[in-house]
Order: structure tokens, then sequence, then C-alpha cells
């Protein structure tokens, strides 16, 4: 469908789904920018999980009784919707707490198999002294501090593939990083900070010439662009709940067949495990294998009720609106004096993130100004430091969109920001 025949989202109309939106701050109306954080939810996405906790609230796969039978309904009906909302099917998809919890589990359970846990396929994510796991200087700190700590517990070693001054990858140094060595080519689908949408299909072209696993962080690009996860061909993914209309304490680890049944488990305990002795135990084909303990199913239904919320609205829809409101809050902010965007590459394809420095002024007080006129941003390194040391910053301001995002809201940010540096006394 081309971006002409995709129809138009009503973002004003979209505003009253959702409740939090009917207030207003210090008197002004509430502008949220913040979705990159957490976006909020829709009443829809509410009310699905009060009417479980009022109606069939009880732990899944667990009891005979007629309330856990409908909570265990609910709850794989919830995974095979997830899972088909990114192109999978619903044994490739393991419930974690959130992204971060999934991609640790991906680096513990390669940590596993290093010692010698797993089945006999497990051998294959072995690590030895010397290997290379490589990400890129834009990753979030989820996808990056696993990786570290995974290198130092196996003599592993971490490489980076670096950012252009424009914020795009540089693929001819991604060439020379990935190489045979590399076991594990981690990386992010869309930069929280940069709102740049990475080459996928380059990387993992580059992964699958040495023999290396993908695992792709999809945070920011799940809520925004409509993924096939199998199609992208990358072997793991995660995303989080919380960003894409869902609740807390939420998301989801996407794999692929035969990976996850060769990468032992993470965490254990009951619910993973077929028989048991007091001398060893036998796990559960995945997705079940890798979700020990009391499972978050209230959370999982209501991030399904999002999935179908956006399914209602279209993805393709939801990208074509915000990327009309993405090139008018670009436009607009490299039109104010003293604001430098980040990652402001020609060309590039973006979802609505957009971070910038304010010469003289400190992110927080940008950003306490801008709250004080009702507009929530974000403010700080946004869990990446690295990214930011690259562009000589410890901080930055950065405003993030929704599907009820307006051309009102962009022009409130603009409106704000315009004044910002005066108010602080800092010459234009």
């Amino acid at each position: 469908m081309s971006t002409a025949d995709t129809p138009r989202l009503d973002a004003a109309a979209l505003r009253a789904d959702f409740p939090i939106l009917e207030q207003t701050i210090g008197g002004e109306r509430l502008v949220y920018l913040d979705s990159g954080a957490t976006s909020q939810k829709p009443r829809a996405v509410i009310d699905a999980e009060v009417a479980f906790l009022t109606h069939a609230n009880s732990a899944v796969h667990r009891g005979a009784h007629t309330l856990a039978a409908e909570a265990t309904e609910l709850y794989e009906d919830a995974r095979a919707t997830v899972a088909g909302f990114v192109g999978a099917e619903a044994e490739n998809l393991v419930w974690t707490s959130g992204a971060t919890a999934a991609l640790n589990l991906v680096a513990y359970a390669i940590g596993n198999a290093t010692a010698g846990r797993g089945a006999p396929a497990s051998t294959r994510f072995a690590l030895h002294p010397g290997d290379e796991l490589v990400v890129t200087e834009t990753e979030h700190h989820a996808n990056l501090i696993p990786w570290q700590e995974l290198a130092a517990r196996t003599g592993a070693v971490l490489r980076h593939i670096p950012v252009r001054d424009d914020g795009t990858l540089d693929l001819d140094a991604a060439a020379s990083v990935i190489g045979d060595r590399t076991r594990v080519v981690a990386f992010t689908h869309v930069s929280n900070v940069l709102g740049i949408v990475n080459p996928v299909a380059d990387l993992v072209a580059l992964a699958r010439a040495v023999g290396a696993l993908t695992v792709l962080d999809a945070c920011q690009s799940a809520p925004h662009l409509a993924l096939d996860l199998p199609a992208l061909g990358v072997d793991l993914a995660a995303f989080s709940g919380h960003k894409m209309l869902g609740p807390f304490g939420i998301g989801a680890l996407y794999g692929r067949t035969e990976v996850l049944e060769a990468l032992p488990p993470f965490l254990t305990g009951g619910s993973m495990v077929t028989t048991v002795t007091l001398d060893e135990a036998d796990f559960l084909p995945p997705p079940q294998k890798f979700e020990a303990g009391t499972q978050p199913v209230s959370q999982t239904i209501a991030l399904a009720e999002a999935v179908r919320y956006l399914d209602r609205l279209g993805m393709d829809a939801v990208h074509a609106h915000e990327s009309v409101i993405e090139r008018r809050m670009m436009a607009g902010l490299r039109e104010i004096p003293g604001v430098r965007l980040l990652g402001d590459a020609a060309g590039a394809e973006r979802v609505g993130i957009a971070a910038f420095d304010v010469a003289g002024v400190h992110a927080h007080d940008v950003g306490q100004f801008l709250d004080a006129r009702g507009v929530a941003v974000r403010v700080g390194h946004h869990c990446a430091k690295p990214l930011h040391a690259r562009f000589g910053l410890t901080a930055s301001v950065r405003a993030s969109t929704s599907v009820f995002t307006t051309e009102d809201d962009v022009d409130a940010l603009l409106d704000g920001l315009a004044g910002v540096r005066a108010y602080f006394g800092v010459e234009s």
C-alpha cells in the first residue's frame, strides 16, 4: 500500500481513548511527548486487565477448576495474538517481564551453554576466550550491559559498530568488525535516542556470513512499524509492552524454533519442568522452558488488547501518521536557534523520536520549562550514555510521539522551545 493510499489516523479523536490525556498539568492541556519511555494506555487496555482481575483471576497451567482453565485459555490466546502481531507463531514467543529481562535471558542462557549446561545442541552457543560479541554505539544499556557482563564471565571480547556524525551506522566499519570470531551481533532496530531505523537486512547478512547469532532490540519499532520478525531474519528479538500501549511488567522474547530449542534455560523453578527428582530435572519445550514461576497473566491479556487496538488502527496507518508528525517536529526543531538535533541524517527512515540539545541550557532545565507549559518530554541520557558521549553530551531532551500525537502537540513543543533560551538569559 502506498503512502497516498494509507488511511489517515484522526489523532485528535484518538485522544479520547486515553483517559490520562483528559487531565491538565498546571492548568495547561497535557501534551504527552514521552511515549519512547512509556506509552499511555487506551481505555480498552485498562478495561481488559480489570476485567480479567475481576472475573477470571487465577494462576495458569496449574489447576483443573473453571477459573484456572479460563485464565490459561486467555493467557495462551494472548500469546498467539501478540506473536501474530510480529509475524510469529505462538510457540516462538516467550513471555518476560520486559525487554531488559528478555535480553538478559539470552545473555545468561548463552553463559549457561558456555558452562556446559543444556542439551547437546546448546554447545553451538558456547563461548571461548577470544570469541567476539558485537553491539552498536547506539544501544540502550539493556542491550549493552548484558553483553559486557557475558564477555567478562566468559573471556569473550566485546566490540562495537560505530555511528557516523549523522547518526547512521557505519556499515563499512560493521563489515570489518563482524568477522570469523563473531558469535553474537546484538543491535537495536530503532535507536531510542536518534529515532533512526537501522539497516537490519545488512547486519543480518553480515552476521549470517560468519554464522553469528543475531539479537534484535525491537522496543522502539514494535509500537511504530509493521513488524515481521521471521521475515527480518533475526534469530532472537525483544520488545516491551509498556512502550506499545500495554501495561508495565510484560515483554516478550521472539526466537526462531531451532534457537529456542537449543538455548538452555536461564531462570528455573516451577512451571517449566516435566520430571523432577532430588538430583535433576527435565525441562518443558519452549516457550514454557523459559517461563519459570508465576506468570504475569493480567499483563499478557492487557498487552494482547493493546495489540488488537493497534491492529484496528493498522500499523501502516500508524507509521504514516507518525511520519507526518515526525517531519513537522524535525523541521520545526531545525528552525529554532540554538537547538542541535542528534542524528539528523538526511533521508534516513525514522520513527517519531527526536533528541536535541539546547545550547547554554541544561536538558533538565529545558524539561522543567516545558513541563510548566503542560509539555511532557524526557531528559537525561535515555539509558544510552555511550551514544551521548559520542556526540559530546551528557544529556539531551527527547520528544517522542504516539498514535494520539497531534500537530497541535508538536506546535506546543516548538512554541515552548522557542522561548527557552531567552527565559534562561542565554544569548540567541
